[in-house]
């Protein structure tokens, strides 16, 4: 399978959300990261067909999707960021009702919505009202009715959105066991949701791509860049003002501060402090990109 976004653009009167946007994109999980503005909503919204784009094309399989039509919608399975369920409704009706939508077979529908409510561990709540569930339990409802249908393309925009770090896992793993033979795309500003499930990673800034590869590739572009500092507390305002601090964790009798050495910084500038270095991570790389504050730092 291949999905293939060529010069996509789109703006918003003077403000360009996307500018010559191109990807190929196969089986697998892809991540989209950048912060509010970047362009990845944008993207979703052209990728499901929810938004024209000014200029561009997408093909699946060598096929426009605009001349598709109803053969491309089939195969996609679209999560909103917006919780979009309906109260009243339960989970066993509410998948129902979107795989009619969706013009699957009634047989198809049967089969399916227990099979998916199994897969996302909500069939013991499956004729409760969605009104009465947790943000976690609506957001697994979500995903399994992207997942209706089989779909080969799947768009998740913003999964985790508001969920507390159990809740945040479950999806997460969720999301990695469905992956194989599809193409999976999620777009987050929530590094962790895809750092260890992505095939690859996209960082989106002001609607261009200004770095794509596997996980470990892009760490490697920090690499002997990201220390801790052990310190008293009382020097961590001078610590701050020195280096870019991603962590800070306190210990009994000292803090354990992350840090990230800029681009004219190395080891020597850490030489008046207790120091280890670290393997650096997505993490690590997101916050290098897209910290505003340094990029308009005065040196």
């Amino acid at each position: 399978m291949e999905l293939t976004i060529k010069n996509v653009s789109k703006s918003y009167k003077d403000v360009k959300a996307l500018n010559n946007f191109t990807i190929t994109l196969t089986d697998g999980v892809y991540g989209l990261l950048g912060p509010n503005g970047a362009g990845k909503t944008t993207l979703i919204r052209i990728i499901t067909d929810n938004m024209k784009a000014d200029s561009g094309s997408i093909t699946f399989n060598g096929k426009n999707i605009k001349e598709m039509g109803k053969d491309y919608r089939s195969v996609l399975g679209y999560m909103p960021q917006h919780n979009a369920t309906y109260s009243s409704f339960t989970p066993k009706e509410f998948l129902s009702y979107i795989g009619s939508l969706k013009g699957m077979k009634k047989e198809d529908i049967e089969v399916q919505v227990p099979a998916l409510l199994k897969n996302v561990n909500l069939s013991e709540v499956m004729d409760r009202k969605i009104g009465t569930f947790s943000g976690g339990m609506k957001q697994r409802v979500m995903l399994a009715q992207a997942l209706l249908g089989d779909p080969k393309i799947v768009v998740l925009d913003e999964p985790t959105a508001g969920l507390d770090p159990k809740e945040r896992i479950r999806i997460r793993n969720l999301i990695s066991s469905f992956a194989m033979n599809r193409i999976v795309v999620i777009a987050t500003h929530v590094v962790s949701d895809v750092e260890f499930i992505a095939k690859e990673i996209v960082l989106l800034k002001k609607g261009e791509i200004v770095h794509h590869d596997t996980p470990n590739t892009l760490s490697r572009m920090i690499e002997d860049r990201v220390y801790e500092i052990y310190s008293d507390i009382d020097k961590l305002d001078e610590i701050s003002k020195k280096f870019e601090v991603s962590n800070i964790q306190k210990g009994l009798d000292r803090l354990a501060i992350r840090i990230l050495l800029r681009e004219d910084q190395n080891e020597d500038s850490l030489k008046n402090y207790e120091h280890n270095a670290l393997r650096a991570s997505v993490e690590d790389v997101y916050l290098h990109v897209f910290d505003e504050e340094r990029e308009h730092r005065v040196i």
